[in-house]
């Protein structure tokens, strides 16, 4: 059975979005892409070809035991975990990081991220958008974009995430979703599918029988939104049944080999689907991964499966990406919403610590091998230049080529901008 976060609640099945139900003549997908934001649109940047793959650790993953050791604290700081060398001198990772060590020299290591913040969700929203109030970079960068054609800009997965949605952007802009397990010898995308029971010819007959409503609508009234809302059925029945589409989420054609090296997990497929996407022409790939809220036993659940699960799905993914010349051109990003606390608590667990806790990027243009900023020596506070939501924002923005400064407009027709002015963490740009 699934361990529970610390406020009861399984962290499986999120708000559903993306499905979408043509062959059964029901709403979904093509109604969501019919809908349009009404306020009034910024001009458009010229996006960089950067695409991003977020390892997003729900339930904030213990960067204390992980990516910033304290070996010389007191034992109920430190912990159980030693540190072992990487191929960076001076540069240590967690013992359970072997194969992500021999990365080192890719990474960069963001070792005074602060937000002050201990909440599961008004925390992801920081991590997952530089702010509390503004959309998730996934959405902005799908909005920049526009239709990219066969593939989807933006995907999350293995499940939703209940910010990873458009907040106040246009509907358009909401992630495709797979509500499916990567791992799963039976993987597939439902929504890239009709129902088991719908058989070729009677897909070919339902879609006549659409275009025959739609035609009823034009003749019946030329002012209508028919025609509008054909299209956008028109781009759903397109995406469901595009070759490109279907081939960029067929884990099958990769060989044996290249899976095992991703590891038989959710983790390590996740790693692998997420690297296809992006190969395909997706965006932004957001893996969301349960469930790193280690209140109680940590030392024992990060040994026992998530620090070898993240551990193989990272490095092979870095690997994967290097060894295909698509490194430079990928951002990966690993983060929780939080770190942990620097005590361990009467559970072997730590708590939610949001006063500082490390970021890790690699690939699109990152300075790998480097680390910036510290914590104090207890890992209880930034010891100097701490980095806040709104830097990391704007450097992502900036390696995607968005101007942060631009103007948004809220379902009240408000004008705010994208995300408040903050410093580009520099040091880490290539």
């Amino acid at each position: 059975m699934p361990r529970k976060f610390c406020d009861g609640i399984e962290r499986r099945d999120f708000l559903r979005i993306g499905g979408f139900s043509t062959f059964g003549l029901s709403f979904g997908l093509p109604e969501l892409l019919a809908l349009e934001n009404d306020s009034a649109a910024a001009d458009k940047d010229s996006p960089s070809d950067i695409s991003v793959i977020y390892l997003f650790l729900v339930g904030g993953l213990s960067t204390i035991d992980t990516f910033d050791l304290k070996p010389d604290a007191p034992s109920e700081i430190r912990g159980e975990f030693k540190g072992i060398d990487t191929n960076v001198p001076g540069i240590q990772y967690c013992e359970h990081l072997p194969q992500t060590a021999k990365h080192a020299d890719k990474i960069a290591l963001l070792r005074s991220f602060i937000h002050k913040d201990n909440g599961h969700g008004s925390a992801d929203k920081f991590m997952m958008a530089g702010s509390r109030e503004r959309p998730p970079f996934g959405a902005v960068l799908s909005e920049e974009l526009g239709d990219q054609g066969d593939v989807p800009p933006y995907v999350v997965f293995p499940r939703m995430h209940p910010f990873a949605g458009p907040l106040f952007l246009s509907p358009r802009t909401a992630p495709f979703l797979i509500d499916s397990d990567p791992s799963d010898p039976a993987f597939s995308v439902p929504d890239l599918a009709p129902p088991l029971d719908v058989d070729t010819s009677r897909l070919s007959n339902r879609w006549r029988l659409l275009r025959q409503v739609d035609q009823l609508h034009k003749q019946v009234d030329a002012r209508s939104q028919a025609g509008t809302f054909g299209n956008f059925r028109n781009r759903a029945y397109s995406l469901m049944t595009s070759p490109k589409t279907k081939a960029a989420f067929d884990l099958q054609a990769e060989s044996k080999e290249t899976r095992a090296a991703y590891g038989s997990h959710t983790m390590g497929q996740s790693c692998l689907l997420a690297r296809r996407l992006v190969q395909s022409g997706v965006r932004y790939a957001m893996i969301t991964h349960n469930n790193w809220d280690t209140h109680e036993a940590n030392f024992r659940d990060l040994k026992a499966s998530l620090l070898p699960q993240l551990d193989q799905g990272l490095a092979a993914l870095l690997g994967d990406l290097s060894n295909r010349g698509m490194l430079e051109k990928t951002l990966v990003i690993v983060s929780g919403e939080f770190g942990r606390t620097p005590k361990v608590n009467n559970n072997a667990g730590r708590d939610h610590w949001g006063n500082v806790f490390t970021v890790a990027m690699a690939g699109g243009g990152v300075k790998g091998g480097t680390m910036v900023g510290t914590s104090d020596k207890w890992a209880a506070m930034p010891d100097k230049d701490p980095i806040w939501p709104v830097d990391f924002g704007n450097t992502i923005y900036h390696m995607l080529g968005i101007n942060p400064q631009k103007l948004l407009y809220t379902v009240e027709n408000r004008p705010i901008h994208l995300l408040e002015k903050g410093r580009i963490i520099r040091e880490i740009l290539a």
